[in-house]
């Protein structure tokens, strides 16, 4: 392979201002995930939810060891484990790397629309509330209107209420339309989450210095009020062992639907678990990568083995089965004040924690802008992405890339916040592509160990634990198989669609841009395919089990 110079290489250069705990920080908004897909998953799984949650969490902590140790063998270079787990596929096919880079991408920008739509349905919720069909509002509604409603049943009735009492601001939109399987609108929601985008947008220009220093108040902010309602009911004895029991489907029988429901949870959870796989991005930024490396993810890891047990936990025994199937939950814009009334107190206390957890959902966009736009630059700076990517302002913030996460996610969140299945649908394509940079990123781990046996590793996983990782890739290849459809039809078709994107982009960057040849970056890292064919047998393998559980798990 050629190295040549590439003269569009920024001048700019990202400054290693970042300790383990400043990414530690970053990384803080990864448990805020948990509010992205808690109802959803509860009312779909019934008493399971917990234990779905705790499985796939561990799963999560399992395979940190491996991104762990990759990240460590490039100290230079920034964007996360796709970065690092695409130089080990580079050696076996020049469009398997970038797959990687880009799916992860996908699944990471997908946050800033989609945390941006929660955030805003919170503000809406507090603000401008729909009354449910038991409140007082209602009943007080069709009393006073009871010679009005003559003749028409009681659920008639209480629609009509509901309609009426609905503030107008709900109803109203600029603009909407139908796309294929999903609409999308410019209504009240779209404006507020854009707001959002745009606020953090302006605090990440500042460079990783500056959004560390943000993040870590915003962080204190938003990991003590989730401990405060994973805990203070526990204390408060709200608590009720019989909303575990049974632990068992909804349906009742462990039949194959049933395992199909399960499964499609366990690929939910991914989504959210997996997440803080992020502290790793800021390598390059670090002052002392091989220390801080590996700190910066164990010890967010260790963070979210907390949070995504002890927040779903207390969730499900205080609500129970019927309130986590109510739908303001399962479509999650009912989650955070669900949260605040499980606590107690008054007005105040509610009020102040739903903020606490619309602040949680931002710091979980800050994260996602954070490490997905470091994707974008590094992609760019090693030739899987457009040159344009790689562009750096003063502070050393890759603002290009900034630019290209909002202008993207502007679109998508038109989408995601005209309803529940638009924003499911979203979502579930967003994890498909997940699953894939997962999978393709737990293989690296003992492909690098294979081709690069002597190169030095700040830290080596135990064996084992490597090995874990690798069947966990496996596993999750049947949750994205037998899962995804559950979300939507075309959710798995969709996501592998997706993914399949990268070919036309790496095409022009690569044959286009740079004339079939890498940047000298790429060039220099490659050395003897010592793996044989171990990786291609992986890769058709992982291909196989998805469209095997695609075909075995039905509804």
């Amino acid at each position: 392979m050629v190295a040549i110079t590439d003269t569009d290489i920024p001048k700019e250069e990202m400054r290693r201002a970042l300790t383990w705990k400043g990414a530690f920080w970053i990384a803080s908004g990864a448990p805020a995930f948990v509010l992205f897909s808690i109802g959803g998953l509860a009312g779909t799984v019934g008493k399971l939810a917990i234990v779905i949650w705790a499985i796939s969490m561990v799963m999560g902590f399992i395979q940190s060891f491996t991104y762990a140790e990759i990240a460590g063998l490039f100290p230079n270079k920034s964007g996360g484990a796709s970065i690092y787990g695409a130089s080990a596929w580079l050696r076996y096919g020049k469009f398997i790397a970038p797959l990687s880079v880009w799916c992860n991408w996908v699944a990471w920008t997908s946050v800033l629309s989609l945390g941006s739509s929660i955030a805003a349905a919170y503000v809406l919720n507090t603000f401008a509330s729909v009354p449910s069909s038991h409140s007082a509002e209602v009943i007080n509604w069709i009393t006073a209107n009871s010679a009005s409603l003559t003749g028409l049943a009681y659920d008639e009735q209480v629609a009509k209420a509901i309609a009426a009492l609905t503030p107008s601001i709900r109803e109203w939109t600029l603009f909407h339309g139908q796309i294929g399987p999903v609409s999308f609108s410019l209504n009240a929601a779209f404006w507020i989450g854009a707001a959002f985008m745009l606020l953090v947008f302006a605090i990440q220009h500042r460079g990783i210095h500056g959004t560390a220093s943000v993040q870590k108040y915003l962080g204190l902010a938003v990991i003590i009020p989730l401990a405060i309602v994973g805990i203070v009911p526990i204390l408060l004895g709200k608590v009720d062992v019989g909303n575990f029991l049974p632990m068992a489907p909804t349906s009742g029988d462990w039949d194959l639907t049933s395992w199909t429901v399960i499964l499609s949870g366990l690929f939910l959870a991914g989504w959210s678990t997996y997440g803080f796989e992020t502290a790793i991005c800021y390598t390059r930024e670090f002052k002392d990568p091989a220390n801080d490396t590996y700190k910066a993810i164990l010890s967010a890891g260790l963070l979210c083995l907390a949070l995504f047990i002890i927040v779903p936990f207390t969730f499900q025994g205080v609500l129970g089965l019927q309130g986590v199937t109510d739908p303001s939950i399962v479509d999650g814009s009912g989650v955070a004040r669900a949260l605040a009334i499980m606590v107690g107190g008054g007005p105040v206390i509610l009020y102040a924690l739903i903020l606490m957890m619309v602040l949680a959902v931002l710091l979980s966009i800050m994260t996602s802008m954070a490490g997905s736009s470091r994707t974008l630059y590094q992609g760019s700076v090693d030739g899987w992405l457009p040159r344009y990517l790689g562009h750096l302002n003063h502070h050393g913030a890759p603002t290009n890339a900034m630019w290209t996460d909002l202008v993207f996610n502007l679109f998508v969140l038109a989408v995601a916040v005209s309803d529940a299945t638009s924003f499911f649908f979203l979502l579930a394509v967003s994890n498909v592509c997940y699953m894939i940079f997962n999978f393709l990123n737990l293989n690296a781990g003992w492909i690098h160990r294979i081709d690069s046996p002597d190169r030095r590793r700040p830290y080596r996983a135990p064996t084992l634990i490597l090995a874990a990782g690798t069947v966990l890739s496996y596993v999750n290849a049947v949750f994205m198989g037998a899962g995804a459809k559950i979300w939507h039809p075309a959710a798995l078709w969709a996501g592998l669609g997706t993914a399949l994107l990268i070919i036309p982009v790496f095409w022009y960057r690569h044959y286009i841009q740079d004339g079939g040849r890498f940047p000298s970056a790429d060039a220099e890292s490659q050395g003897e395919r010592r793996a044989g064919v171990l990786p291609y047998v992986a890769l058709f393998g992982g291909l196989g089990i998805v469209l095997l559980a695609n075909w075995i798990f039905v509804l």
